[in-house]
């Protein structure tokens, strides 16, 4: 299991290394561009060939890309699917630029049109999105289950992939926070593998990628998508500490989207923080 968070990539890619191996991590995530705008950044050959040769030298073992927000493939608005998915298309090439082990990305709100539609218009954009690209993973991330969004459930998470066209490529990124907002018990050892065991039931572990590991400022099933630091909310540390100590969960990376000191993401103390407590979920086993 390695531990490692979402990290600036301001400055260039290469200075995203930087900052998170001086925040200790062993993995990371970053975005593409600005995570609230439609402009893509433009890089160049040069840009991926300097990233890989930095990132060939560093302690980080895996990097991954978080799509922008503002990306919605099953809007009401033909724009905002255009440019949602020319968005994605671009996060899969840097991703493929970077070598990256993914890109996450929230699967869409239809906005109160019937599932059924949503989950089809979602999954022939995301096609078309592997089509565009060459090979980088594309993770959907579980939601907190607000509003019309697609994804509260592994069913729904299932149905996406399947529209999709079931794409080897296609996988998943579980979110503590949003777990344990859309109802999902995460906190007691046996409720989570009964968790773990609807995960496999529907999609099949192999596809579960990655973790998104964040404490939750809103209670169980409250269908809020509010993180907290580790420790600072309903899951707590002892409820981190049963999350990171799932078996299942041991191979894969782990990274944190808190909001750190000062709302500008997770520092260092937070990754320790994570790290102490995978030593800690280790021991009890």
């Amino acid at each position: 299991m390695l531990v490692g968070g979402h990290v600036s990539s301001a400055g260039g890619l290469v200075r995203a290394i930087e900052r998170a191996e001086e925040l200790g991590c062993e993995t990371m995530q970053v975005f593409n561009q600005s995570p609230r705008m439609w402009r893509p950044t433009r890089y160049t050959d040069a840009d991926f060939t300097a990233f890989r040769e930095r990132f060939a030298s560093s302690p980080v073992e895996s990097v991954f890309i978080h799509a922008v927000y503002l990306i919605n493939v099953a809007s009401d608005d033909a724009e905002v699917r255009r440019k949602s998915l020319a968005s994605l298309a671009h996060a899969l090439a840097v991703g493929d630029g970077i070598g990256a082990a993914g890109v996450i990305v929230h699967p869409g709100s239809g906005k109160g049109t019937a599932a059924a539609r949503t989950t089809k218009v979602i999954g022939d954009a995301f096609a078309r999105a592997l089509a565009a690209t060459a090979e980088c993973p594309l993770l959907l991330e579980n939601t907190a289950g607000a509003g019309g969004t697609v994804g509260r459930s592994f069913e729904e998470l299932a149905a996406v992939v399947e529209r999709s066209g079931g794409d080897g490529r296609l996988g998943v990124c579980l979110d503590s926070c949003h777990l344990l907002a859309s109802g999902n018990e995460v906190r007691d050892p046996k409720a989570l593998a009964a968790v773990v065991d609807g995960c496999d039931r529907e999609l099949g572990l192999e596809r579960l990628r990655c973790l998104h590991l964040n404490d939750s400022k809103t209670p169980l099933g409250s269908n809020r998508d509010r993180h907290a630091n580790l420790g600072e909310g309903e899951l707590g540390e002892d409820g981190i500490r049963v999350f990171l100590g799932e078996p299942r969960f041991e191979s894969l990376p782990v990274l944190l989207e808190v909001p750190g000191p000062d709302g500008h993401g997770p520092d260092r103390e937070q990754i320790e923080i994570a790290k102490r407590l995978r030593a800690e979920a280790r021991g009890g086993r």
